[in-house]
């Protein structure tokens, strides 16, 4: 026993305690406005952010000294008072610009409610059996989209279209575009946005997703040539220029059976487009912080969802690109190739 390495791995571990309470941490300042209120607003006392956000100035400063433990925020004691708190520049960002490729704020709030199933998903260890994404807590689906939507945001129309063959040209002549598995249709939107000539459909097998999303389109005035059908990757209908998986592909049952699907309600010329959360074909080359935590999501959501539909092939959110490469050519695609890719994800395009 290397007692020296032991102490280190304990030190490890109570900052992974301290990690997963903060998480707590980040989603409740989230909530509460506190982040935003100290953003730009230089050193605040407990008691002066209380009065900004109409909060109890007891439990402000102690999630004040929580967050400045965690390195979240920056302290500078005063006296024997409570001190003065910040939220440097470079962290106001991330935590409340949900326009910014750099924000992180979906990601605590999809894991905070991740980890309301751990005793489910612990039981499932033991029987095999799913769990489908729409039994989660609803932290989980506004998570979500909240973590995806500014990578789409500003890398879909300005990277991802383009990157693909031919498609950005279509789109802009009024080609359509089925968004499948589009949840609170985000993706949906967007596309909407970009391409005005274009007609997308989303399709989502979760009726209150689909709810939410076409509601989300009536608020951007969109319901022209915007629209949200319930159906799955295998039962949807109609025929399209290009057809999208954001980061839902894994989650699937199915996705051979999806893919092929595609195939079949793709126009000649069409195109399959695949956005997969970032992963490496090798398991040694994804222990990172990010492979971390998609793992984590793997674990507690998208393996459970696969596993409680149809086929069950439970890809996992690190499938990499050779599983896909894989599905996606036995499916009767001809070709598969990476088009870009973020830190979050890669950007897949097959055509037939």
């Amino acid at each position: 026993m290397d007692e020296t390495k032991m102490m280190d791995f304990v030190g490890r571990a109570v900052g992974d305690v301290g990690a997963l309470l903060g998480g707590a941490m980040v989603v409740i300042g989230d909530k509460l406005g506190l982040y935003r209120s100290m953003a730009g607003a230089g050193p605040l006392t407990p008691a002066e952010l209380a009065a900004r956000t109409g909060t109890a100035e007891r439990y402000v400063r102690e999630w004040l000294c929580a967050q400045a433990a965690r390195g979240y925020l920056t302290y500078d004691g005063i006296g024997d008072g409570d001190g003065l708190f910040s939220l440097p520049a470079e962290h106001a960002t991330p935590l409340t610009d949900e326009t910014s490729p750099a924000c992180v704020i979906g990601a605590f709030e999809i894991a905070l409610g991740s980890v309301y199933a751990t005793d489910t998903i612990a039981e499932r260890f033991r029987t095999g059996e799913g769990y489908a994404w729409g039994a989660h807590d609803r932290h989980v689906l506004g998570g979500c989209e909240r973590f995806f939507r500014p990578g789409y945001l500003n890398h879909l129309a300005s990277e991802w279209i383009p990157a693909l063959d031919g498609v950005e040209a279509k789109l802009g002549a009024g080609a359509r575009i089925a968004d499948v598995g589009c949840g609170h249709g985000a993706s949906t939107i967007l596309l909407a946005e970009a391409y005005p000539a274009a007609h997308v459909v989303g399709f989502d097998a979760h009726d209150g997703s689909i709810e939410a999303a076409r509601k989300r389109a009536a608020d951007a005035g969109l319901t022209d040539r915007v629209h949200f059908e319930v159906a799955t990757a295998t039962t949807f209908t109609g025929t399209y220029d290009l057809i999208c998986f954001f980061d839902c592909l894994h989650d699937m049952g199915d996705p051979a059976g999806a893919c092929a699907h595609v195939r079949e309600h793709l126009a000649p010329d069409g195109t399959l487009m695949i956005i997969e959360p970032y992963a490496n074909d090798d398991i040694a080359d994804n222990l990172t912080p990010v492979g971390a935590a998609y793992y984590g999501f793997s674990t507690l959501l998208c393996t459970p969802s696969s596993l409680s539909q149809d086929v069950g092939t439970a890809l996992g959110a690190q499938a990499g690109e050779a599983r896909l490469r894989g599905i996606v050519t036995r499916a009767g695609f001809s070709s598969l190739r990476r088009v870009a890719e973020t830190p979050f994800n890669i950007v897949l395009e097959a055509t037939p």
